[in-house]
Protein backbone atom coordinates (compact mmCIF):
# COMPACT_ATOMS: atom_id res chain seq x y z
CA UNK A 1 0.00 0.00 0.00
CA UNK A 2 2.82 2.35 0.99
CA UNK A 3 4.74 1.23 -2.65
CA UNK A 4 1.20 2.23 -4.60
CA UNK A 5 1.00 5.79 -2.37
CA UNK A 6 4.69 7.02 -3.58
CA UNK A 7 3.95 5.45 -6.88
CA UNK A 8 1.06 7.80 -7.17
CA UNK A 9 2.52 10.52 -5.58
CA UNK A 10 5.99 10.73 -7.86
CA UNK A 11 3.17 9.99 -11.19
CA UNK A 12 1.60 13.30 -10.27
CA UNK A 13 4.59 15.03 -9.38
CA UNK A 14 5.69 14.24 -13.03
CA UNK A 15 2.25 15.25 -14.70
CA UNK A 16 3.05 19.02 -12.94
CA UNK A 17 6.54 19.22 -13.69
CA UNK A 18 8.77 19.59 -16.73
CA UNK A 19 12.26 17.87 -17.69
CA UNK A 20 15.67 19.44 -18.08
CA UNK A 21 17.65 18.92 -21.37
CA UNK A 22 21.15 19.43 -21.53
CA UNK A 23 21.94 18.39 -25.31
CA UNK A 24 21.15 17.57 -28.38
CA UNK A 25 19.45 13.81 -27.41
CA UNK A 26 16.86 15.52 -25.83
CA UNK A 27 17.06 13.21 -22.81
CA UNK A 28 14.68 14.13 -20.08
CA UNK A 29 16.13 14.69 -16.76
CA UNK A 30 13.96 15.10 -13.65
CA UNK A 31 15.78 17.44 -11.78
CA UNK A 32 13.54 19.83 -10.01
CA UNK A 33 13.68 18.88 -6.80
CA UNK A 34 17.87 19.14 -6.61
CA UNK A 35 19.11 22.16 -6.16
CA UNK A 36 23.09 21.07 -7.28
CA UNK A 37 22.06 19.42 -10.14
CA UNK A 38 19.92 22.35 -11.40
CA UNK A 39 22.99 24.95 -10.61
CA UNK A 40 25.41 22.79 -12.42
CA UNK A 41 23.07 21.58 -15.87
CA UNK A 42 23.13 23.56 -19.15
CA UNK A 43 21.94 26.97 -19.24
CA UNK A 44 21.68 29.36 -22.32
CA UNK A 45 24.95 30.97 -22.61
CA UNK A 46 25.38 34.99 -22.53
CA UNK A 47 24.30 36.34 -25.75
CA UNK A 48 24.01 40.17 -27.29
CA UNK A 49 22.14 40.39 -30.36
CA UNK A 50 19.82 43.73 -32.13
CA UNK A 51 15.84 43.23 -32.42
CA UNK A 52 13.56 44.76 -34.69
CA UNK A 53 13.30 48.32 -32.53
CA UNK A 54 17.60 48.23 -33.01
CA UNK A 55 17.59 47.98 -29.51
CA UNK A 56 20.09 45.56 -27.88
CA UNK A 57 18.54 42.63 -26.65
CA UNK A 58 21.18 39.92 -24.49
CA UNK A 59 20.30 37.62 -21.83
CA UNK A 60 19.20 40.16 -18.90
CA UNK A 61 16.46 40.97 -21.30
CA UNK A 62 15.12 37.69 -20.75
CA UNK A 63 15.97 37.32 -16.52
CA UNK A 64 13.55 36.14 -14.85
CA UNK A 65 11.22 35.29 -17.82
CA UNK A 66 10.30 32.07 -19.53
CA UNK A 67 10.66 32.43 -23.09
CA UNK A 68 10.40 30.67 -26.72
CA UNK A 69 12.84 30.34 -29.25
CA UNK A 70 13.28 29.72 -32.95
CA UNK A 71 15.69 30.29 -35.75
CA UNK A 72 13.73 31.78 -39.03
CA UNK A 73 14.72 34.15 -42.02
CA UNK A 74 12.18 36.76 -43.40
CA UNK A 75 12.15 35.56 -47.14
CA UNK A 76 11.40 32.19 -46.18
CA UNK A 77 8.74 30.78 -48.34
CA UNK A 78 8.00 27.37 -46.62
CA UNK A 79 7.76 26.34 -43.16
CA UNK A 80 8.54 30.11 -41.98
CA UNK A 81 5.22 31.76 -42.09
CA UNK A 82 3.20 29.04 -40.53
CA UNK A 83 6.43 29.30 -37.44
CA UNK A 84 5.57 32.80 -37.41
CA UNK A 85 1.94 32.32 -37.43
CA UNK A 86 2.00 29.85 -34.49
CA UNK A 87 4.16 32.04 -32.87
CA UNK A 88 1.33 34.66 -32.67
CA UNK A 89 -0.67 32.29 -30.95
CA UNK A 90 1.99 31.77 -28.12
CA UNK A 91 1.97 35.79 -27.96
CA UNK A 92 -1.75 36.27 -28.18
CA UNK A 93 -2.28 33.40 -25.20
CA UNK A 94 0.19 35.25 -22.90
CA UNK A 95 -0.16 38.78 -24.44
CA UNK A 96 -0.91 40.80 -20.67
CA UNK A 97 1.89 37.83 -19.22
CA UNK A 98 5.46 40.52 -18.84
CA UNK A 99 6.70 36.58 -17.54
CA UNK A 100 6.51 35.17 -21.20
CA UNK A 101 8.47 36.42 -23.81
CA UNK A 102 9.27 35.28 -27.69
CA UNK A 103 12.75 35.33 -29.25
CA UNK A 104 13.17 34.59 -32.99
CA UNK A 105 16.48 34.66 -34.52
CA UNK A 106 17.68 35.49 -38.21
CA UNK A 107 19.30 32.93 -39.61
CA UNK A 108 20.08 34.96 -43.07
CA UNK A 109 21.33 38.12 -40.41
CA UNK A 110 23.27 39.96 -43.39
CA UNK A 111 19.86 40.14 -45.31
CA UNK A 112 17.54 40.51 -42.09
CA UNK A 113 18.68 43.70 -41.00
CA UNK A 114 16.92 46.19 -38.78
CA UNK A 115 14.66 47.73 -41.33
CA UNK A 116 13.72 44.48 -42.90
CA UNK A 117 12.44 43.33 -39.26
CA UNK A 118 10.93 46.42 -38.61
CA UNK A 119 8.48 45.65 -41.37
CA UNK A 120 8.58 42.13 -40.77
CA UNK A 121 6.90 42.49 -37.64
CA UNK A 122 4.28 44.85 -38.51
CA UNK A 123 3.03 42.75 -41.13
CA UNK A 124 2.93 39.77 -39.08
CA UNK A 125 1.44 41.67 -35.87
CA UNK A 126 4.36 41.40 -33.62
CA UNK A 127 4.36 43.30 -30.56
CA UNK A 128 7.67 44.97 -29.86
CA UNK A 129 9.13 44.21 -25.89
CA UNK A 130 6.88 40.67 -26.27
CA UNK A 131 8.60 39.10 -29.16
CA UNK A 132 11.98 40.06 -30.15
CA UNK A 133 12.70 39.54 -33.91
CA UNK A 134 16.93 39.32 -34.11
CA UNK A 135 19.76 39.58 -36.22
CA UNK A 136 23.14 40.30 -35.64
CA UNK A 137 26.64 38.11 -35.69
CA UNK A 138 26.05 34.99 -37.56
CA UNK A 139 28.42 32.64 -35.99
CA UNK A 140 26.55 33.83 -32.62
CA UNK A 141 23.29 33.26 -34.09
CA UNK A 142 24.97 29.79 -35.38
CA UNK A 143 26.25 28.63 -32.52
CA UNK A 144 23.47 29.72 -29.94
CA UNK A 145 21.11 27.46 -31.98
CA UNK A 146 23.38 24.64 -32.64
CA UNK A 147 25.32 24.51 -29.12
CA UNK A 148 22.80 26.04 -26.63
CA UNK A 149 19.28 25.64 -28.10
CA UNK A 150 20.47 22.27 -29.94
CA UNK A 151 17.41 23.45 -32.40
CA UNK A 152 18.40 20.74 -35.27
CA UNK A 153 17.57 17.05 -35.48
CA UNK A 154 20.16 15.75 -36.96
CA UNK A 155 21.62 13.44 -34.34
CA UNK A 156 24.78 12.36 -35.00
CA UNK A 157 25.39 14.15 -38.47
CA UNK A 158 28.32 16.88 -38.08
CA UNK A 159 27.48 20.07 -38.93
CA UNK A 160 29.83 22.22 -40.79
CA UNK A 161 29.94 26.85 -40.06
CA UNK A 162 28.83 27.28 -43.74
CA UNK A 163 25.56 24.46 -42.99
CA UNK A 164 22.42 26.84 -43.08
CA UNK A 165 20.23 26.19 -40.07
CA UNK A 166 16.56 25.60 -41.30
CA UNK A 167 14.20 23.89 -38.45
CA UNK A 168 10.55 24.27 -37.33
CA UNK A 169 11.73 23.51 -34.06
CA UNK A 170 10.47 25.74 -31.00
CA UNK A 171 12.64 25.78 -27.67
CA UNK A 172 11.16 26.37 -24.38
CA UNK A 173 13.52 27.80 -21.72
CA UNK A 174 12.46 28.44 -18.07
CA UNK A 175 12.97 31.56 -15.50
CA UNK A 176 16.38 30.53 -15.38
CA UNK A 177 17.98 29.73 -18.55
CA UNK A 178 17.37 26.04 -18.46
CA UNK A 179 15.86 24.37 -21.68
CA UNK A 180 12.36 22.45 -20.41
CA UNK A 181 10.57 21.75 -24.06
CA UNK A 182 11.24 21.51 -27.49
CA UNK A 183 8.35 21.09 -29.77
CA UNK A 184 7.32 21.05 -33.37
CA UNK A 185 6.32 24.23 -34.62
CA UNK A 186 4.15 23.76 -37.51
CA UNK A 187 2.19 21.35 -35.42
CA UNK A 188 -0.90 22.89 -34.10
CA UNK A 189 -1.43 20.13 -31.14
CA UNK A 190 2.68 20.75 -30.26
CA UNK A 191 2.20 24.41 -30.08
CA UNK A 192 -1.33 23.95 -27.80
CA UNK A 193 1.28 22.21 -25.96
CA UNK A 194 4.22 24.45 -25.13
CA UNK A 195 1.06 26.54 -24.41
CA UNK A 196 0.30 24.55 -21.91
CA UNK A 197 3.66 23.75 -20.60
CA UNK A 198 4.24 27.36 -20.25
CA UNK A 199 1.86 27.53 -17.56
CA UNK A 200 3.31 24.49 -15.79
CA UNK A 201 6.65 26.35 -15.48
CA UNK A 202 5.07 29.81 -14.19
CA UNK A 203 3.81 27.22 -10.86
CA UNK A 204 7.53 26.84 -10.46
CA UNK A 205 8.31 30.42 -9.74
Amino acid sequence: MFLFVVMLACEADIKTTLPYYKDASFTPHWIANNKEKRARFHKIPSFELINQEGDTVNTSTFSNTIYVADFFFTSCPGICPKMTKNMGLIQEAFINDTEVLLLSHSVTPKIDSVEVLKKYAEEKGVISGKWHLVTGDRDEIYALGRSAYFIEEDLGEEKKDSDFIHTENFVLVDYNGHLRGIYNGLNAASVHQLIQDIRVLKKEK
